[in-house]
């Protein structure tokens, strides 16, 4: 069974026993525009004790706002009581609720579009908030007031811009102009939902359009105040035509397509470093703009809570993307290590953005490409000849000498200067040599 037959039939169950259930909120409004339900929720008129008597596989995730999670073959679903909330103290969850009917259940939802329900008995859309309308004029608009919408929940600032970016939709003035007067409350929002909601904005399509409306409404200087001074930081016109460097980056979001969210965040980041950075001299240039931008984005992904493995890529990706302009030089062992950096596809497409919002030249892209194609994987990552324990065993004292002449036996081995392990342990004698380094055998 599907999640929507599993939903119907917890709705039929449900009427069976004389409740009334509708499928509610989001679901309706993908199912609307022909796209599939991440989810489907039902609310109903039965209280949580209820649901779970007539279900074998239920149970209470938020008894205080009746709600009831049932298993049904595969599927989860929230099962909801109608409610009204009552104050939100916090700025994210209602202080009490008061069960009541479906009409002011829809009411305390936080956008028209969000606000529908469907009755599956009868195939019928039951809308109190004018969702129908809004769906067809494209516009996310909230239920009622849109300043006491965002007071009741902060992130919902957020949500709003990322459910229009997803969509392609517009969001209505009365919501932009409340966000323009609430942006600060933002900051009462713990970094990890604001975090997720920003990565969904950059992942889930309308990127560009978000991030220029998290700057327009002020949300920016809450959230990663240092893009906010992108804008107006001019550019040298013979490799950046298009302009300064926010449109560049907002050019780069545009043109991407469902990015993970490392990429996405590299993408937004890369240049963060340029307006520090800036100088006039023969032209503009930004001498060091990737390790100051490195060292920004390290703080930033801390703020916003990222995972140590997801800020080391963010980083990496910041400070590696202007190495792709001297790829063509780089010697055979220097250009393998790039090629085989942890998930180099993400770097490559960063880079490949990076051309077509600027130059447009993807020479040093498809020479990468063609780099990769023509090596096989233990070309680009061979199996060492000569190891720490070999070392040790020619009478060698391990200490820092050791990491160099590792590194250059490698480098050998991957320029094709040696082939064997008695060439390797002859030559690693060699560099011990140079360096002053004895044997004690």
């Amino acid at each position: 069974m599907t999640a929507k037959d599993t939903a119907t039939e917890i709705v039929r169950r449900l009427n069976e026993r004389g409740y009334r259930a509708l499928l509610a909120g989001g679901c309706v409004r993908d199912m609307l525009l022909g796209l599939e339900p991440q989810d489907y929720d039902i609310a109903c008129d039965a209280d949580p004790d209820e649901v779970i008597g007539i279900f074998q596989n239920a149970h209470k995730v938020g008894a205080q706002f009746g709600v009831v999670v049932v298993r049904l073959k595969d599927n989860v679903h929230e099962v909801a009581r109608f409610r009204r909330d009552i104050g939100y103290s916090d700025g994210r969850r209602p202080d009490r609720v008061v069960f009541t009917d479906e009409k002011e259940d829809a009411r305390r939802r936080d956008f028209t579009v969000n606000g529908m329900f469907w009755d599956p008995s009868n195939d019928r859309v039951l809308d109190y908030v004018g969702g129908q309308k809004d769906l067809e004029q494209r516009i996310i608009r909230t239920i009622g007031s849109a300043h006491d919408r965002f007071l009741e929940d902060h992130l919902r600032m957020m949500r709003a811009i990322r459910f229009a970016c997803r969509l392609g939709w517009d969001l209505d003035e009365a919501v932009k102009t409340a966000i323009e007067g609430s942006s600060s409350k933002i900051q009462t929002v713990s970094s990890e939902r604001i975090r997720n909601e920003l990565v969904k904005i950059l992942t889930e399509g309308g990127a560009a359009q978000g991030v220029r409306w998290l700057l327009d409404t002020g949300l920016m200087h809450w959230i990663i105040p240092e893009l906010t001074s992108l804008e107006g930081v001019p550019q040298p016109p013979a490799f950046h035509p298009e302009g300064d460097v926010l449109l560049h980056t907002l050019i780069m979001l545009g043109l991407m397509r469902l990015p993970p969210p490392e990429l996405a965040m590299g993408v937004l980041l890369h240049d963060v470093g340029k307006p520090c950075t800036i100088e006039f001299a023969d032209r503009i240039r930004f001498n060091n703009h990737t390790r100051v931008g490195t060292d920004m984005t390290t703080g930033i992904c801390a703020r916003l809570r990222f995972s140590s493995e997801q800020t080391t890529h963010i980083t990496r990706l910041v400070s590696e993307h202007h190495q792709f302009m001297h790829v063509k030089q780089m010697r055979p062992s220097r250009l393998k290590r790039f090629l085989r950096m942890d998930r180099f596809s993400d770097h490559l497409e960063l880079h490949r953005l990076d051309c077509l919002s600027s130059h447009g030249d993807l020479e040093n892209y498809e020479f990468c490409r063609t780099a990769l194609d023509g090596l096989e994987p233990e070309e680009i990552r061979p199996r060492l000849l000569v190891s720490g324990a070999d070392l040790i065993s020619l009478g060698y004292t391990p200490g820092p000498a050791f990491k160099v002449v590792l590194r250059r036996l490698e480098d050998a081995q991957l320029e094709n200067l040696i082939l064997h392990k008695d060439h390797a342990i002859e030559l690693a004698r060699t560099y011990f040599s140079e360096m002053g380094v004895l044997s004690s055998n």
